[in-house]
């Protein structure tokens, strides 16, 4: 296998954008993209494009990539579309990354895209909550909610309910706070403030947190992930053809994807062994990543991918909240970009978008949220709940 490197990225700023196409969207974050990498779009070999809920929000199926490229002239080239929840896009990156590593081809683009908002928003947590088993939804609904099930799937996210109860488990277990939780959210919002592609960008305290309406007991709207459009690309190259193309290429040094199994009770979870199979890919371990970006769609959500990823051992998030640890200017800065809570979560973007955030990490163009120095980096994207964790999860690691 041939080493793999970043040489682009752009995005579109996460947010409501009604009066705009999918086309539009993924338009400007390609050209963004082709722009960062100083390449014309002629240089394309291939492409993999990332989106999860388009068939159910606009009727746009099968072919959503081509539709896409091809109205920007980009066509003739296979294009892969990947649909895998949440990780959709990171999944597409997967697929751009073994295009190029198998030698098959030198340059690949990978999109994530996405158009959440509709003017019926139960259509939106509808198509949403088709990344479960949709045979064993009522069930699932109703094991998440209990007495909360009033307006899960309608005026909210099944997955809140999800999350929530996770979040009341780990409380139980380990005395973990709704506090901890809110400086979760306060953290990723103050970050998204220094980000200007992040769906909001004002600084927020814990208190705040801690006053915005209930959702799911016990998290509040701002320890949720919004509603959201919007679209990334990266460009990907071998690595002797991005030391041609900039002087500051991003080595993909791990690329690993995996789905849920059936496992005993105590064993390690899908994130946990996709994360191992990372690390023994880059040959490092947790201690020697400098800057990650995590799927925060709630905040116990980013608190338990802590533990899962190894910066703690189990039960010990919470701490690492207290310490500011996972702060800007802490040991391991988890989020800058503001996370999905503040920059956003048009679910088929999400991938993509935070493999971005690495790649201008790494090369030192991340602005005012810039981590001084960050030379390993990693993503890990999550989609889909079955039997009570991901059915799919991705993890990617990144070097200068």
């Amino acid at each position: 296998m041939r080493q793999v490197a970043v040489i682009g990225a752009g995005m579109t700023r996460f947010g409501k954008h009604i009066d705009r196409s999918m086309k539009d969207l993924a338009r400007e974050a390609i050209e963004g993209a082709l722009r960062s990498a100083g390449v014309d779009k002629e240089a394309v070999e291939a492409a993999a494009v990332g989106n999860a809920v388009a068939g159910l929000i606009t009727g746009q199926e099968c072919i959503r990539g081509q539709v896409v490229l091809r109205e920007m002239g980009i066509g003739g080239i296979p294009v892969i579309n990947t649909e895998n929840a949440c990780a959709s896009a990171s999944t597409a990156f997967h697929l751009a990354w073994l295009y190029v590593a198998s030698g098959m081809y030198d340059v690949v683009l990978a999109v994530g895209m996405e158009k959440l908002f509709h003017a019926d928003k139960k259509r939106t947590f509808q198509a949403i909550g088709s990344g479960i088993d949709v045979e064993t939804a009522e069930e699932f609904a109703r094991q998440m909610s209990g007495e909360q099930s009033a307006g899960a799937g309608e005026s909210r996210s099944v997955f809140m309910d999800y999350y929530a109860n996770l979040a009341r488990q780990h409380m139980a277990r380990y005395g973990t706070t709704r506090e901890q939780f809110a400086r979760i959210a306060a953290k990723n919002h103050t970050n998204g403030s220094l980000n200007p592609h992040a769906q909001f960008q004002t600084p927020r305290t814990m208190a705040d947190v801690l006053a915005t309406p209930m959702i799911a007991d016990p998290l509040t709207r701002m320890m949720c992930s919004p509603i959201g459009d919007g679209a990334a690309a990266v460009l990907v190259t071998s690595a002797e053809k991005a030391r041609q193309l900039t002087a500051k290429p991003v080595f993909v040094r791990a690329s690993a994807l995996g789905s849920s199994q059936r496992h005993s009770e105590g064993e390690a979870g899908i994130v946990t062994k996709v994360a191992r199979k990372a690390y023994d890919m880059a040959g490092i371990g947790p201690q020697d990543v400098q800057v990650i970006e995590v799927h925060d769609a709630t905040a116990p959500a980013e608190l338990l991918v802590y533990e899962e990823l190894g910066l703690c051992g189990v039960g010990e998030g919470g701490k690492l909240v207290d310490d500011g640890v996972t702060a800007l200017g802490g040991r391991f800065p988890v989020n800058p970009s503001g996370g999905l809570l503040a920059k956003g979560h048009p679910v088929g973007a999400t991938g993509v978008a935070q493999i971005a955030e690495i790649f201008w990490q790494l090369r030192g163009e991340a602005g005012k949220r810039q981590v001084p120095g960050a030379r390993v980096g990693l993503t890990e994207n999550g989609g889909g709940v079955i039997d009570g964790e991901n059915a799919a999860a991705a993890i990617h690691i990144f070097t200068v």
